[in-house]
């Protein structure tokens, strides 16, 4: 058992040296010189003028000791505690003399990922170079500091002016230094980062806690808005955080109460007018807010890290209103349900979804398996890589979701055996009026149909563009124009209305003579 009685004397060791390190110790050479000479002769003043130029050199190189309290063990800076108090100091000077102050956090996005894909060795590495690349930005008076995870503070010393504009710019020369390539192992790195912030004017509250949960908000605010974001902190965005805190709240809580539903929308063929499938989309049935859209809640599931819930819950109810369809004579060919990339990453995946269709007993191709264009386009995680895979081997039909957007290469496209392109809405908008979205959709289905793969236009939503997708050959279409997303005892409605159109089309009327 180690003697407790050594700490304190580890502890005294590191503080001393850390003093040492400091320039103002330079101004005690002379005395030590006069000492040396005083107590030793000559001979102690030459030994003394050779060693201790060596060793002030040898302590100025050394890192500060990483690990002593109150520390970053990995980058070796101040801890949240620090951010505080400083921001408290800073705060207390300025109410004396009328200067001002603030704080931004920065982050690296997608820090699970860089973890995932490098490994601790490369991350620990990140995290010290970008540590040193943000302190090497800030002035004298400026600190930054670790927080959890991959976020930094950085607090600003007491200034005369700091208005919005310079703020945003201090944020962007931050975030440029925190992007800089990476040379890591013979690989180069590349890092986004998004920062929030908040001037000492707009925080809640004037205490240094307050700043800096403000700065903390505004970067949650940033994160939201996709990598590379900057945000600053208003009293706007305070009631945003609140109610979207509230909604993580409840969220696991709607998960298991039945709140989240599947709502459908068909997917029409445009050679024949039938059901192709139809898509099952989550909406939330509020107590008090009515329906949510998915763009209202599902960042926020993510965060809380309840997508895979999420994914369980739309799977169930897709599978079981397939069931449904079959029993009451309304034939739907399959279902189709999205997985994000945090599904994807679960290395059970495959196992789970055959387990599903296996319960509900039907065969792997009634389902699809939406996928982000984006998603595919980013192949370095091999657990995505093998889940696709093996559900393509499954028999599940891949859909790559919103094509056009990202950057699939078609090399990509390949290798994860896509079956059919989902054409994004963007270029589907006004194609049967406007020649330039004609082209790109033409463009789209010529490689498609080179590459042996089916189509599906998102977002049709008036008779012209239906028609005018049949014409170019697109050969599946859905949006508003057909139907908007319905609860399933709706579909059932709309399902058998759509089946007696079929079978009694409308006549078409001869002019007599």
């Amino acid at each position: 058992m180690a003697d407790r009685g050594a700490e304190p004397d580890t502890g005294l060791t590191m503080r001393i040296a850390a003093q040492l390190r400091r320039p103002e110790m330079l101004a005690f050479v002379p005395a030590v010189m006069l000492a040396a000479f005083w107590f030793g002769g000559e001979g102690a003043l030459l030994s003394a003028a050779l060693a201790l130029p060596i060793a002030l050199a040898v302590m100025r190189a050394s890192p500060p000791a990483q690990g002593q309290p109150g520390r970053d063990h990995i980058t070796g800076l101040p801890l949240r505690d620090t951010a505080v108090s400083t921001l408290d100091a800073a705060l207390a000077a300025c109410r004396l003399d009328g200067r001002t102050t603030a704080c931004l956090v920065l982050c690296l996005d997608e820090a699970d990922l860089l973890l995932d894909r490098h490994g601790h060795a490369a991350w620990t590495q990140i995290l010290r170079r970008t540590s040193e690349r943000l302190q090497g930005m800030l002035r004298e008076h400026d600190r930054v500091m670790r927080l959890d995870g991959a976020r930094f503070a950085i607090t600003l010393g007491p200034v005369r002016h700091a208005d919005l504009e310079s703020l945003i710019q201090i944020a962007a020369r931050l975030q440029s230094a925190a992007e800089l390539p990476l040379s890591i192992d013979a690989s180069t790195l590349y890092v986004r980062a998004s920062v929030g912030f908040c001037l000492a004017a707009r925080a809640p509250h004037g205490t240094g806690e307050s700043l800096l949960c403000a700065a903390e908000a505004a970067l949650e605010e940033a994160r939201q808005q996709g990598p590379g974001a900057i945000r600053a902190y208003s009293a706007e965005l305070q009631r945003a955080s609140i109610a979207r805190d509230t909604l993580a709240t409840e969220a696991a809580a709607a998960l298991e109460s039945g709140q989240i539903l599947a709502y459908f929308q068909p997917q029409l063929c445009t050679d024949t007018g039938e059901v192709s499938g139809l898509e099952a989309l989550a909406r939330w049935q509020h107590p008090t807010r009515g329906v949510l859209p998915p763009s209202d809640f599902i960042a926020v599931m993510q965060d809380a890290g309840l997508s895979g819930r999420l994914s369980e819950v739309m799977l169930f109810q897709a599978l079981t209103a397939l069931r449904s369809w079959d029993k009451a004579g309304l034939p739907v060919p399959t279902v189709a349900v999205n997985f994000c990339k945090e599904d994807l990453r679960n290395p059970r995946l495959a196992d789970r979804i055959k387990w599903e269709l296996d319960r509900f007993d039907l065969q792997p191709q009634r389902l699809t398996v939406e996928i982000l264009e984006s998603v595919v386009a980013d192949t370095g995680d091999e657990v995505i890589v093998r889940n696709i895979a093996a559900l393509a081997r499954l028999g599940c039909s891949i859909d790559l979701d919103d094509f056009g957007t990202g950057h699939a290469s078609i090399a990509n496209i390949r290798r994860f055996d896509v079956h059919r392109l989902k054409i994004d809405r963007s270029f589907v908008t006004k194609v049967d009026t406007d020649p330039g979205q004609q082209r790109m959709v033409a463009a789209i289905l010529s490689m498609a149909e080179r590459l042996d793969l089916q189509t599906l236009a998102e977002g049709v939503e008036t008779t012209g563009e239906h028609a005018l997708l049949a014409q170019l050959g697109c050969g599946h279409v859905q949006g508003f124009g057909i139907a908007r997303p319905m609860p399933f005892d709706d579909s059932l409605g709309w399902l058998s209305r759509h089946k007696a159109k079929l079978a009694h089309p409308p006549r078409i009327g001869r002019r007599t003579g």
